[in-house]
């Protein structure tokens, strides 16, 4: 399995084996690493029978929120970060990782409707229903276009109760 991590952290991917499928032609990524987990998928030569997205980051935040989020990125990093995973429901510094400002403003203006370009994978979507950090709602919406969807109840962006 090809894993990618979520923004800002690292070594989280044991917080999900119970969604997670082992395999040599599964890939996998928590919400920023969906999105990078997404554009593996797309320019990959390599043979991929699964992509699972877990808590992929969907947002619908207007630019003044995204500048928002950007400006208190810059002023306190580790506060803007310790913040943002509180909000999602799991801080743990163990899973602190490496980021960026340009990680951020991907993480934030990703364009999903390139998933339209995958062929012949299998797409899961694992979602939280307290989930908020994303656009849960419409989320839901767009991937059950895509894949199977699977709603987790009681659970946070993490997929945790």
């Amino acid at each position: 399995m090809k894993y990618f991590s979520g923004f800002c952290l690292k070594n989280e991917k044991e917080l999900f084996k119970e969604y997670l499928e082992e395999g040599e032609f599964v890939v996998a990524g928590f919400s920023y690493g969906a999105q990078k987990a997404l554009d593996y998928v797309l320019t990959t030569k390599n043979r991929v029978d699964k992509l699972q997205l877990l808590s992929p980051a969907f947002f619908d935040y207007p630019k003044k929120i995204i500048d928002l989020n950007i400006k208190s990125f810059k002023e306190n990093k580790d506060r803007y970060i310790k913040n943002f995973l509180k909000k999602a429901g799991f801080y743990e510094k163990r899973y602190i990782g490496e980021c960026d400002e340009k990680e951020l403003i991907s993480l934030f203006t990703f364009d999903w409707e390139k998933i339209k370009e995958v062929k012949n994978v299998k797409i899961e979507v694992f979602l939280g229903e307290f989930d908020k950090i994303i656009a849960l709602k419409k989320a839901r919406e767009f991937f059950i276009c895509y894949g199977d969807v699977y709603l987790i109840k009681k659970a946070n962006h993490f997929l945790r109760s």
